[in-house]
Order: structure tokens, then C-alpha cells, then sequence
């Protein structure tokens, strides 16, 4: 049986390797998919904190995570279509020139 630590450390290197795309990136999309990546590393904690709990026959874990998928997949339907918006207003999809509201 692997041990939790592994599990542990897979997700805090998706988290960390998330968090250097949203602070070092300038194009919004691969910001959202840092984003992603770290949601995606919230999702592996809670399944393994699930699995090596006290009640691992309860399907809490489980039922967290799907939740925290679909909240991902709904920021990223939502994210992209701000993005194709900016996009087509603007011409870019540089984080720093979308600092305001109007054109």
C-alpha cells in the first residue's frame, strides 16, 4: 500500500508547479490553467485524506471532490469565455492589460 506521505508530496509539487503558473505567467490562459493545476492538487489531498481515514467506507472524500471538480470545471467554461471576450475586444490576452473595465 503506498503511504499518505506520497500522496502528500505529488500534491504539493502539482500545487507548487500551479502557483509558479498563476505568479510567473502573463497570458491569462495559462494562469487558469495554473489554477486548474491546483485544483487539481486540492482534489488529490482530499481523496487521499479520504482514503486514510477513519471512515474511508463513508464516501465523503469522494463526494468533496467531485464537488471541487465540477467548481473547476465551471471556472474554467467561465474563465475562457471572459478570456474570448477580452480576446476579441483587445486583441490580447496579456493579464496586464486587463486592468479595466472599459475599452
Amino acid at each position: 500500500m503506498i503511504p499518505l506521505s506520497w500522496y502528500l508530496l505529488v500534491a504539493a509539487a502539482l500545487f507548487s508547479i500551479g502557483l509558479y503558473g498563476v505568479l510567473a505567467r502573463r497570458n491569462a490562459v495559462a494562469i487558469l490553467m495554473g489554477v486548474e493545476l491546483m485544483l487539481n492538487a486540492v482534489n488529490i489531498n482530499l481523496v487521499a485524506f479520504w482514503r486514510y481515514g477513519r471512515f474511508p467506507e463513508q464516501p465523503v472524500g469522494l463526494a468533496w471532490a467531485v464537488f471541487v471538480l465540477t467548481v473547476a470545471a465551471a471556472e474554467a467554461a467561465v474563465g475562457l469565455a471572459l478570456i474570448i471576450s477580452i480576446y476579441r475586444h483587445r486583441d490580447s490576452v496579456v493579464a496586464e492589460e486587463m486592468d479595466t473595465l472599459k475599452n
